[in-house]
């Protein structure tokens, strides 16, 4: 992974720096933030740059307003909670355009320190499509680009990549942590380097099984997704999920991978896809007709937790079962837990298997965990991620 240069390579003081924020959070029909982790996240950023004398100007974009003004994507509340956290004014430029004379206003009378915030750059058509006329009106109000939003790394737009042709561009800190954690667990791990890959589909994560597999030391298959295997083997399915045209890939991959693949060696199954539905263990192979496998079962969670237990490196994406009904968790949470005991660096990659580890309580308990969905998997599939390759080397 390349080396960019990141805020703590340049000078800030006094200078206007733009910084690419990831504030896409939810909000309440009231407009109340219902979960910060990403205003928490962007804050050692912001506090290094207006600590350091820069006048920062952040921006963000907020879920999809489709290139015009909506309000209630309006990133009003972010500024109001970013104020409260920070203990200092960030001033919000209300521009339906983005770059209007509200903001160009708030840039003007910045001091040293000062923070202001643009709203939504998704009320802008350009933004999706990186027109340069967009590039250039967010260019013209900052001397440095400073991106920070891994989230949409992984998207050319203006805020991310287009700016750079007119910026200098560094990462902030969670950039550069993302960079450091998922770089180098896949392309310069300390080994054993284990890959646990789970989720419903093999069809989402092929490039990501082919990146890996001659990577890793052992790779880990588990969730929705081993059926697929399962059937590859020949085995019975009964009604788990199955992408049959995936059968012949599996077959493939379990040639290519010979003993450095482990699938589940038990199921729990269930007659329904419901939490209170009737379920049971069943061994390799023996998941009838009308049932359905839910988790990985106790022999697979002992096969899997061996495995894990010498690593030096995990990279987790994606959970064992459909961890959202406690009956079909156990796997899930199983491996959440050995990951949290072992002495290794251990990186959860995104979606469903950070909102695992958390629901378990033992998110602090891992080494990194990915602030983006998405791009933590194109991370994953070994793709340069545009806003990342935009900026600046050591």
């Amino acid at each position: 992974m390349m080396n960019k240069k990141s805020i703590e390579d340049i000078q800030v003081k006094s200078k206007k720096v733009l910084v690419r924020c990831d504030f896409n959070v939810p909000l309440d029909k009231d407009g109340n933030i219902t979960d910060e982790n990403r205003i928490v996240g962007a804050m050692p950023t912001i506090k290094y740059l207006a600590e350091n004398g820069a006048k920062v100007i952040l921006c963000s974009h907020m879920g999809k307003p489709k290139g015009e003004p909506k309000s209630e994507f309006s990133l009003a509340p972010v500024a109001k909670r970013l104020s409260e956290k920070l203990g200092k004014e960030v001033v919000f430029a209300a521009d339906d355009n983005v770059v209007g004379d509200n903001a160009k206003k708030a840039v003007a009378a910045m001091n040293d320190g000062d923070i202001v915030l643009l709203e939504n750059t998704r009320y802008r058509a350009e933004e999706t499509k990186n027109i340069e006329t967009f590039s250039k009106e967010l260019a013209s109000l900052a001397e440095i680009f400073v991106n920070d939003a891994f989230g949409t790394a992984h998207r050319a737009h203006c805020s991310t990549v287009g700016v750079t042709e007119y910026l200098p561009a560094v990462c902030g800190y969670l950039i550069q942590k993302e960079i450091e954690f998922l770089g180098n667990a896949v392309n310069n791990p300390v080994r054993p380097l284990v890959a646990i890959l789970g989720g419903s589909k093999v069809s989402s994560k092929i490039s990501v099984i082919e990146n890996l597999l001659d990577k890793v030391d052992k790779l880990i298959i588990g969730g929705g997704m081993a059926y697929t295997f399962m059937a590859a083997k020949g085995q019975e399915v009964g009604d788990s999920l199955l992408e049959k045209d995936y059968i012949d890939y599996a077959k493939e991959m379990m040639e290519k991978a010979g003993d450095k693949l482990l699938l589940p060696i038990d199921t729990v199954v269930a007659k329904e896809f419901n939490n209170d539905a009737e379920s049971k263990v069943v061994a390799e192979g023996g998941i009838e007709a009308g049932w359905q496998g839910l988790d990985i079962g106790p022999k697979t969670i002992e096969l899997f937790s061996d495995a894990v237990r010498n690593a030096k490196t995990v990279v987790w994406n994606g959970p064992m079962g459909v961890f959202e009904m406690p009956s079909f968790a156990k796997g899930t949470n199983a491996i959440a837990q050995v990951l949290s005991e072992i002495d290794a660096t251990t990186v959860i990659g995104g979606g469903d298997s950070v909102a695992a580890v958390n629901q378990a309580g033992l998110g602090d308990k891992m080494s990194h965990i990915s602030t983006g969905g998405g791009a933590s998997l194109e991370f994953l599939e070994g793709k340069e991620l545009p806003g990342i390759a935009a900026l600046q080397n050591k």
